[in-house]
């Protein structure tokens, strides 16, 4: 018998793709290899929306009232609290709380979340003209404070290569 998994992917732009069609979103290209390997993950659900800082995917969660488990859940979230300028203290207690909704959503197993690093935008082209430094240790700050709450939590990691052209 072939095991069906479900899958809810958590945060912002960098979850469903700013201007990309469905099918590019990196969930449903997970959803794809991992059914091509035998390994059907048939359910993908996102709350997910370009702009969204911690506390706007805080209340999208608790608006949409989710009373089921899922066998895998990611978290990315905070480019955009970085890029308006919010004080990390902030992040950091949003974060944390984002990511026990998260384990809460995997059942209470913390090994079936995953939480991806905060990709550097000041390596990607929007940043032309913009200190890249500075966005740079920005983003590294609140990584630093995303992998320690997370390593707390005991939830995997992972930590994303710079953007290339």
């Amino acid at each position: 018998m072939d095991a069906h998994f479900s899958f809810l992917a958590l945060g912002d732009s960098y979850t469903i793709g700013e201007a990309v069609d469905e099918n590019k979103r990196w969930p449903i290209q997970l959803k794809a290899l991992l059914n091509a390997k035998g390994i059907v993950l048939n359910e993908v659900d996102i709350i997910a929306k370009t702009g969204w800082t911690t506390d706007e995917l805080l209340a999208a969660i608790n608006d949409k009232s989710i009373s089921r488990t899922y066998n895998f859940v990611s978290l990315l979230i905070g480019v955009n609290n970085q890029y308006r300028g919010y004080p990390i203290d902030n992040y950091e207690k949003e974060f944390a709380a984002l990511l026990d909704m998260a384990i809460g959503f995997a059942a209470g197993d913390a090994k079936n979340v995953i939480v991806l690093s905060i990709p550097d935008w000041g390596a990607m082209p929007f940043a032309d003209g913009k200190d890249r430094n500075e966005i740079t240790k920005h983003i590294d700050d609140f990584n630093a404070v995303n992998k320690r709450i997370s390593l707390a939590a005991g939830v995997i990691i992972l930590i994303l290569p710079l953007y290339q052209d």
